[in-house]
């Protein structure tokens, strides 16, 4: 299948426009239902009847469920070629609506903070809007850290040319890049994406130099990536303190709906574990009989001759696994498919890695990967797929309870992934293969885990260390090496370009603190996972219900319906016990 086979990129027709006139029409009318709104209810919210904050609630769900197709539209466009002067200037005009409209509608947001808590009591009885309930009282918990309304249109205004611009900057930046590497004696060029499809190779010299390669393109570019940074890290921080947080990670957390000693909490249990990652590292050193790992030998695959995976023959596996799981999830998946929402291959000038990007409850979800053919990628299209499900799933909600809290958004994607490892793992008959399936699990857990535990103290320092002083770009790689170093310990050796690591993280620009949420996820499921080996299919209806509650329920009360308790002592404990369960099982296997 070529990269340009159309049945293998994107059909955006459901989102797109006619033409480029006609795009800038949607979005001229998109601010023009914003403002009429504001000339309809500014001033009025907090006094609304039950009814009529009822009807308000729901312009303002139709208003967004409008407005982000456009947008979402040009996002996706600049996703699958940045280096279009067209998808950059759509892109650009997008996000200055966006921001116009973000603005436009403050007022909104801010007014149902400004309902008394005696009027919000009753309010919160009367079953009329029981659907609205969550999402308003998740606004709610922001209200000590919000300005005026003035003030805060100025803060998304000041964003065009502050935190966006620099986002815009480093997505184009790394975009842009063109790698040239000698393989097979002879020199060719390279996406990013097929650089690091290099770390599945079986041989240790073309890992080294592939990952060496892409790093130290991302290091000649030190002077941007470390001004990126910086700038990133002071607005937060300034931001930060004008809200009265006390702490960077605070309003993530809050955002969240998760304490901040339940976050600190999830990050140390992860620390103190990090002794099973390293007992898999030295063991992982053993299979491919090295007497120590450097860090790009982690993803190495143990077998001679690692299986390649089409496409084609990725897709059936995963649909196998979700079918075997609940064959209704079959047919709400092969829509992504036989809609063409999704595209596959990498290209130059294509964002790397991987997304499912939900649009609206009415709007099939639309994939981004970049598919190389091996077992890694067969294992990022169950993820992704994952995604698709949560959202199609949750297109029983409204537009303002469609997306699942953050700390639950990669909960389908992860337990996808667990299906399918063990349905390749109760199929597979040789020895040698099992081993390698079990191996990419456990590396994936460990990636999921303990690495994103890494990358969020490693962003922690960062903010922190910035709120006193610039940081130079070797100040940065030193915090990225010592953050890493905890984790590896004395079992792997860091190669010397992995000091540019940090540079190329997108979560990093374009979420604060995002990443801890893998983290929280992946335990999720391992927890979930164990309760569906106990209960079989009488687990299916509580798992389906965490995903059809998209965000009109808590954290702690979506978990709930499938008889979780996050806050339970030692539940974050419990999914690194299933970790070292699965060492275990490799260690037999190994003998």
């Amino acid at each position: 299948m070529t990269a340009n086979n159309k049945a293998y990129r994107w059909n955006m027709s459901p989102l797109a426009a006619a033409d480029a006139d006609d795009f800038r029409r949607k979005l001229d009318q998109s601010v023009a239902t914003a403002v009429a709104f504001g000339n309809q209810y500014r001033g009025k919210v907090s006094t609304l009847e039950p009814a009529a904050l009822l009807k308000a609630l729901q312009d303002y769900e139709q208003l967004q469920l409008e407005a982000v197709k456009p947008q979402h539209y040009a996002h996706l466009l600049f996703a699958e070629d940045s280096t279009s002067d067209e998808a950059k200037k759509l892109s650009q005009l997008a996000a200055e609506t966006g921001n116009r409209l973000t603005r436009e509608l403050l007022f909104f947001d801010l007014e149902i903070m400004a309902i008394s808590d005696e009027r919000y009591g009753l309010l919160e009885k009367d079953g009329l809007l029981g659907n609205y309930h969550h999402y308003m009282a998740s606004l709610r918990k922001f209200t000590p850290h919000t300005l005026a309304e003035r003030e805060e249109q100025l803060l998304k205004l000041k964003d065009l040319t502050g935190c966006t611009a620099f986002t815009r900057l480093f997505d184009e930046l790394s975009a842009s890049f063109r790698y040239t590497m000698v393989i097979d004696n002879e020199e060719r060029e390279f996406t990013g994406e097929e650089l690091l499809g290099y770390l599945h190779h079986t041989d240790r010299e073309p890992r080294e130099r592939a990952f060496g390669t892409f790093l130290e393109k991302h290091g000649e570019q030190s002077l941007v990536y470390g001004t990126i940074f910086n700038t990133i890290a002071l607005d937060h921080g300034k931001e930060m303190e004008l809200r009265g947080y006390s702490h960077p990670m605070q309003s993530t957390n809050t955002g969240n709906e998760l304490a901040d000693a339940t976050v600190e909490q999830l990050m140390s249990v992860t620390e103190a574990n990090y002794p099973l990652a390293q007992e898999y590292f030295k063991l992982k050193a053993r299979l491919l009989g090295l007497e120590k790992l450097k860090n790009t030998d982690i993803y190495a695959p143990v077998a001679e001759s690692p299986k390649q995976y089409s496409f084609d023959e990725a897709k059936e596996l995963v649909l196998q696994a979700y079918g075997g799981f609940n064959p209704e999830y079959v047919p709400a998946l092969e829509r992504v498919f036989d809609e063409a929402h999704i595209d596959v291959y990498p290209r130059t000038g294509k964002s790397g890695g991987a997304f499912c990007m939900g649009v609206s409850p009415d709007t099939t979800p639309y994939l981004l990967l970049n598919h190389t053919s091996n077992l890694r990628d067969v294992a990022t299209l169950a993820h992704e797929l994952g995604h698709a499900l949560h959202f199609i799933r949750s297109g029983k909600q409204s537009m303002l309870n469609y997306h699942a809290p953050l700390p639950l958004a990669e909960t389908a994607s992860v337990f996808g992934e667990m299906l399918l490892t063990r349905q390749m793992l109760d199929n597979e008959k040789d020895p040698g293969v099992k081993i390698a399936l079990l191996c990419a699990k456990i590396e994936d857990i460990i990636a999921t885990t303990f690495r994103q535990i890494v990358l969020t103290r490693f962003e922690e320092r960062l903010h922190l260390e910035r709120q006193r002083d610039l940081l130079t770009e070797a100040r940065i790689c030193e915090l990225w090496l010592e953050e890493n170093g905890k984790l590896f310990g004395a079992e792997v050796e860091m190669i010397d370009a992995y000091r540019w690591g940090w540079s190329y993280i997108s979560h990093f620009i374009h979420t604060r603190f995002y990443c801890y949420s893998y983290t929280f996820a992946e335990l999720l499921v391992l927890a979930l996972y164990r309760q569906y080996q106990l209960k079989g299919a009488g687990f299916i209806p509580g798992y389906d219900a965490i995903l059809t509650s998209g965000g009109s329920l808590s954290p702690a009360d979506t978990a709930a319906l499938a008889g979780i308790d996050i806050n339970e002592a030692g539940f974050w404990q419990s999914g690194y016990d299933t970790l070292g369960e699965l060492i275990e099982e490799l260690k037999q296997l190994v003998g």
